[in-house]
């Protein structure tokens, strides 16, 4: 069944107007999301220290002192990172600092071989090319007057690589249960995502996988109802914090657009 131009015509109108009358807070609150899984972990890094130096020491055996410089390095690298993105002081080296850690994570935690942590961090390294896009294109605004030779193709490019890698975090969702609801979440959310990842529609699309993910991650991920003692709730806090920020990625999609690579782009050409 196609849904009629005029519907679709409809909700693109008022998504356009939700960015328009959000465009001042709009990019803070992106950033807030996509930095909360690195302000959460460097907050858990200085509350669970001795936790967290231990388990390295015991995991990898590196002894004491490399444990806690691999502590010392994700306390600040990311609470340091995300005063930076926040404040948009240094974007660039911000997220190579992030990237740094989502990296150091991925071969610390072993996550190299969990196929479903990988993929997220991937989104996590989308969703921090997208703050990279949106500070070069504040990075032209303040030339607005200067004649330009073409389009910012690092820009466009960046934009591109943050939409493929996004589309990892909904893999991991996909649950394959023989139900309606999930199927029906299955398929509404593949059509979305790819929908963003070939840029057709996108801000419409990203807004709704937006209120998608975030149904989602306060249905699957509610770790506050979880006792403290369990072990169940830090990975439930992984999770949703991981998902926030993968939602903060697709909000600065909603704010920036999906770029130059992206058929939104080619339909003006047209």
């Amino acid at each position: 069944m196609q849904i009629p131009n005029e519907y679709v015509s409809t909700a693109e109108d008022i998504a356009d107007q939700i960015v328009r009358k959000c465009k001042n807070v709009l990019p803070t609150v992106a950033r807030l999301c996509l930095i909360s899984t690195f302000l959460e972990d460097g907050l858990r890094m200085w509350f669970q220290w001795n936790e967290q130096r231990d388990y390295m020491d015991i995991s990898w055996g590196c002894g004491k002192f490399i444990a806690t410089l691999f502590v010392i390095i994700n306390l600040f690298g990311q609470l340091g990172g995300c005063v930076m993105v926040l404040g948009r002081l240094k974007v660039d080296i911000a997220c190579g600092m992030l990237f740094f850690i989502v990296v150091l994570q991925t071969f610390a935690y072993s996550i190299l071989w969990d196929m479903q942590f990988l993929l997220r961090n991937l989104a996590l390294i989308g969703a921090l090319l997208l703050v990279l896009a949106e500070a070069r294109a504040e990075g032209r605004s303040l030339f607005a007057g200067v004649p330009s030779l073409g389009e910012n193709k690092p820009k466009t490019y960046l934009q591109l690589a943050g939409r493929i890698l996004l589309a990892f975090m909904f893999v991991t969702l996909l649950r394959f249960e023989v139900s309606f609801l999930q199927i029906t979440q299955d398929l509404l959310g593949s059509v979305l995502m790819i929908l963003v990842t070939v840029g057709y529609r996108t801000k419409l699309s990203a807004l709704m996988l937006v209120l998608v993910l975030t149904v989602l991650n306060l249905y699957h991920n509610a770790w506050w109802a979880v006792p403290s003692y369990k072990p169940l709730r830090d990975f439930l806090k992984y999770d949703f914090f991981q998902t926030l920020s993968v939602i903060g990625g697709l909000l600065m999609i909603v704010y920036l657009g999906p770029g130059g690579v992206s058929m939104d782009e080619h339909k003006k050409k047209w």
